[in-house]
């Protein structure tokens, strides 16, 4: 993921947010055994922009005919340390025209580019080399989220050859935002009705989740990604109009983020690198 103004790093959070510019990085992370994590808060000499590229530090990422091509070149935060480098080829099945306003009043959107790609990952390190299914979106926004929002869901499942994604939220004025959409294979939105909500399990770090499966269907995590005090994601098993599917499930409780408890501890896993620059 790439940040312009980094929404999670607590450097942002204790500048006041007023130069996103100045806080940005290229969020990477890998599962599994000798899984990484790396989340750099850089300064803005390391941040250059064009129209169909953005490069934060070392790393890149370019829109090369119809394909993203990100070139990594980071260091694992905390507790396990190391270099992330490699190349991931992201090629959409189609690009879509869909955004959603998360609040009335537009201050914060969701943006899915492309919600059904292929990819091919090619890290530096042994098993780190695989291709399969993917998909591109992006948040746009001109306030802190935890000013806005209590805490939110969101799912993104491949369904009938495209893909469907539901949106849930709950925003600090007491409103709700309960948003589906469906994906075809040439990437045409259509708005559904949800189905209903469904409780998972919660997190390592005890964060309250859930997700939307048909009526009498019990969703399942099938694969921990990240748990954090804050902020959970993983892959779920969930059952949409009769069909099966496994997708990226995200959870985030903004009160919890809040915590100014919470910035420090942040702070060892999101180092800040304020004067790195080019050569």
């Amino acid at each position: 993921m790439g940040f312009i103004g980094s929404v999670f790093s607590p450097w942002y959070a204790w500048s006041g947010r007023r130069a996103p510019e100045n806080h940005v990085c290229l969020n990477v992370a890998t599962y599994g055994p000798g899984g990484r994590f790396a989340m750099t808060d850089r300064g803005r000499g390391a941040l250059r922009q064009s129209r169909d590229a953005l490069t934060v530090g070392p790393s890149s990422m370019h829109w090369r005919g119809d394909r993203l091509e990100i070139e990594i070149d980071e260091r694992g935060a905390p507790p396990l340390f190391g270099r992330l480098r490699g190349h991931i080829v992201l090629t959409p099945k189609a690009i879509s025209g869909v955004e959603l306003p998360l609040t009335p009043d537009g201050a914060h959107v969701w943006r899915p580019f492309a919600p059904s790609c292929s990819i091919e990952v090619a890290l530096e390190a042994a098993g780190w080399h695989w291709s399969g299914h993917g998909y591109f979106d992006a948040n746009f926004g001109t306030r802190a989220l935890e000013r806005d929002f209590t805490d939110w869901t969101w799912g993104r499942f491949p369904t009938g050859g495209g893909a469907t994604c539901f949106y849930d939220a709950r925003r600090r004025d007491g409103s709700r935002l309960a948003a589906g959409f469906r994906f075809d294979a040439e990437g045409k939105a259509e708005a559904v009705t949800p189905p209903p909500p469904a409780r998972l399990p919660r997190s390592l770090w005890a964060l309250r989740r859930e997700t939307r499966a048909d009526a009498g269907y019990a969703p399942r995590q099938v694969k921990a990604m990240l748990d954090a005090p804050f902020y959970c994601r993983a892959a779920v098993r969930t059952c949409i109009d009769g069909e099966e599917t496994t997708g990226v499930h995200e959870a985030l409780d903004l009160r919890r983020f809040r915590s100014p408890l919470l910035k420090p501890m942040l702070a060892l896993r999101v180092p800040r690198r304020a004067r790195w620059r080019f050569d």
